[in-house]
């Protein structure tokens, strides 16, 4: 299925809003069966404190997982495969091919808990002499026949499917109100464990009842805006079900005495006003549950299988028909699910899936927090509430409580992680896609350089490693200064000097100048670091620095220097320009003017301009200037892009053009667009209307010998009052990235 980028919607036509294409699915996942049928055991067990300290506990995991499914899946164009392909598109392919496993293993084994739990409940409701896994046997086949042949039909029964769910819920809660009492409630505060049991086994109990957030992100190709409905969809439908949880473990503790909320599984029919409707909410909930998931967990397969990370995996990458249908994966996800329902009963298999799906989100919230905490220039999700220290807590959060639910079984969990985790590295898969990998590579050391050596370049993970030709820095210190900002503690920042003479005989001068620029760099309090070289000349200086400075994957990529109208220096300005281009680099040349009255504290009045004329340097002056603001400093100066464009042209369709390209980049920033037949008298006019404090123009080295016409061209720009950043982009950085 082509995917519109501009817009997130499919080009099958599907354009589901908020309520439709992500509220509803994940609510009706996380209503489901424990909901009718373990709950009271859950209340009755741990008391309705404990019950509701249960509640509130697995929802603060669900909830900090959405965050960060929030962020993530606002930052990138998400595909099939789920959480797989977020943590996989991430944290990179190692650790994508774990969770692919484990999400895979605990959709399939879902099946057979939402299986068992109709059964249960149909042997419950209907006098039947067969035996329970037989029945069990019976259904699990039917909903793999539905799914193979083609369940997209499930769908559309989604909006009757939520208000049978609602109406079986109104039905408890009209029958418990009556038959509530503060006596029974009162007794009912405590915990009376049987014998094996505890807090964190009722815990686990109970903690498949609020997974399904993931199913907002598995319809991201069919939403009109998913920047907006999966944060919306996800959170409204965790905060609508926890409601849901915590009214009815309060009314299950106040109308029904311990000893019956533990051994009566469907208590929850005989407290309602309806039980006919219960019955219809526990089969609508675990078959549309069950369906579901072996939708769901074949896709996962299929999508690990397509990376191409297994090669025995491989086969099951093939899709069938024009939708591709997972067939080959369905089927060996209903063998899995028919051997857990072989094996085991609701209270086994619920534990299990417990345990992998706190696998899955504590690596979803690692994801995350590594984003964060790197502070990666490419991770711009449009969902703003977010914090790596939330993604932090929900990853430490799932972690203890795998090893407070089982030690042993959360210790078997991560030796598998570990196990599958060296098994992708030792194969040495080559990923198509960038991924957080290179960023967390790009900050350590020896080990980071020597696979950075090995990683595969993507704008993704761009970022800006300045080399700033300021000399000694104290003479120049607005270059040191620029060099900075535009990294915005992103990248790395050398500030260079260049000595002039033998450096066989300035060894020790060149030792010295490298230490006061050290301490200069110190002194300012700049995130930089030194470089100083001796040559014969400045041009050979310059050559030294473009072809040794650097190690490994953090060798420069962008050239800063200032701006030279000096006679006697337009030559070797033209050179060094030229080579720069020649050599990979991006260029950036900063016009300083001096005649603005400054303080180390305020950055110059005025606006953060961007003339575009074209694309090609337009993408990285946006990404220059979007860094530049991240500085405290400049984080309050407005962000324009001045467009000139002739009297005649589509003002409209311009307009509309950049700002699919501002949501494309996850930048905000005002459009002005200057009608006019001579672009330079327009942008004076603009400056005069409203004055800049920094101002971004795109240029292209001079050809040899028309270095003074170079010049000439560019000084009615760089006399504007404020300062001008000339930038000449190599062509490595991607907005959509």
């Amino acid at each position: 299925m082509t995917e519109n980028r501009r817009n997130g919607t499919s080009s099958g036509g599907h354009s589901f809003g908020t309520f439709g294409g992500v509220f509803t699915p994940t609510t009706l996942t996380i209503l489901g069966v424990i909901m009718f049928l373990r709950f009271g055991q859950v209340v009755g067990q741990a008391g309705t404190l404990n019950a509701l300290l249960i509640v509130l506990g697995a929802k603060s995991i669900t909830l900090l997982t959405s965050f960060s499914v929030a962020a993530i899946a606002t930052n990138t164009q998400v595909k099939g495969g789920g959480a797989y392909f977020l943590i996989s598109r991430t944290l990179g392919v190692e650790y994508g091919g774990v969770i692919a496993i484990f999400l895979y293993i605990a959709q399939a084994t879902s099946v057979a808990l939402y299986v068992i739990g109709f059964t249960e409940a149909f042997v419950g409701t209907f006098p039947v002499t067969l035996s329970f896994r037989l029945i069990a046997t019976v259904v699990n086949v039917a909903v793999f026949l539905c799914v193979y042949i083609g369940a997209g039909w499930t769908i559309k029964v989604q909006y009757g499917i939520l208000a049978v769910l609602v109406l079986s819920v109104l039905s408890f809660l009209a029958g418990a109100l009556p038959q509530s009492s503060i006596e029974t409630f009162r007794a009912n505060l405590h915990s009376a464990y049987l014998p094996g049991q505890s807090f964190f086994t009722m815990f686990a109990l109970f903690f498949p009842a609020v997974t399904g957030i993931m199913a907002g992100v598995n319809m991201s190709g069919d939403l009109r805006d998913p920047g907006k409905s999966i944060p919306d969809g996800t959170f409204a439908a965790v905060l609508f079900t926890g409601a849901i949880y915590l009214s009815m473990a309060l009314f299950l503790g106040a109308s029904r005495p311990q000893e019956a909320l533990i051994h009566q599984g469907l208590i929850v029919r005989e407290i309602a006003w309806s039980p006919l409707l219960i019955t219809a909410g526990v089969f609508a909930a675990t078959l549309s549950s069950a369906l579901g998931s072996m939708m769901g967990a074949p896709r996962v397969l299929q999508a690990f299988a397509a990376d191409d990370v297994f090669s025995r995996l491989r086969p099951f990458a093939k899709g069938s028909g024009p939708a591709r249908e997972p067939r080959r994966a369905t089927i060996v996800t209903f063998l899995i699910a028919q051997t857990a329902i072989v094996l085991g009963d609701l209270d086994a298999v619920a534990p299990i899936i417990t345990m992998f799906f706190m696998v899955t989100y504590g690596t979803l919230n690692l994801a995350c927090f590594l984003e964060g905490i790197t502070r990666n220039p490419s991770f711009r999700p449009r969902f703003r509430w977010h914090h790596w220290a939330l993604s932090l807590l929900g990853a430490l959060l799932c972690l203890a409580v795998m090893f407070l639910i089982n030690v042993l079984w959360a210790a078997v969990a991560i030796l598998i992680m570990v196990a599958v985790y060296g098994l992708i590295g030792r194969a040495e898969v080559l990923a198509a896609w960038g991924d957080l990998s290179s960023g967390l590579a790009f900050q350590r050391a020896r080990w980071a350089l020597l696979r950075l050596e090995k990683e595969r370049y993507h704008p993704k993970n761009w970022r800006p490693s300045i080399l700033a030709l300021s000399g000694g820095a104290w003479s120049r210190n607005h270059l040191a200064e620029y060099a900075c900002w535009l990294s915005a503690g992103r990248g790395v920042v050398s500030l260079a000097q260049i000595l002039f003479g033998d450096v066989e005989e300035l060894v020790v001068r060149r030792n010295e100048a490298e230490r006061l620029l050290r301490r200069h760099i110190q002194e300012e309090g700049r995130a930089a670091f030194p470089a100083v070289v001796v040559e014969e000349d400045l041009g050979k200086g310059i050559k030294t620095l473009l072809q040794c400075h650097g190690i490994g994957g953090v060798r420069p990529n962008t050239i800063l220097m200032g701006w030279s109208e000096d006679p006697r220096r337009v030559g070797l300005f033209g050179r060094t320009l030229r080579l720069c281009r020649a050599m990979g680099r991006s260029v950036v040349v900063v016009r300083y003017d001096r005649r603005v009255e400054r303080n180390d504290e305020e950055a110059p009045k005025g606006s953060l301009n961007i003339w575009w004329r074209e694309p090609h340097n337009g993408a990285l002056m946006l990404l220059l200037a979007h860094l530049m603001k991240q500085n405290r400093i400049w984080r309050n100066h407005p962000l324009r892009i001045l467009c000139p464009v002739p009297p005649r042209a589509d003002r409209e369709n311009l307009t509309a053009e950049m700002t699919d390209r501002l949501a494309l980049a996850r930048i905000d920033a005002e459009i002005v667009v200057l009608p006019t037949d001579d672009p330079l008298s327009a942008l004076r006019a603009e400056v005069v209307r409203e004055p800049f404090a920094a101002l971004f123009v795109g240029f292209e080295p001079p050809e040899e010998g028309h270095e003074e016409a170079f010049i000439d061209r560019y000084r009615p720009v760089t006399e504007l009052p404020g300062d001008v950043i000339l930038v000449s982009s190599s062509g490595d950085v991607a907005l959509e990235a």
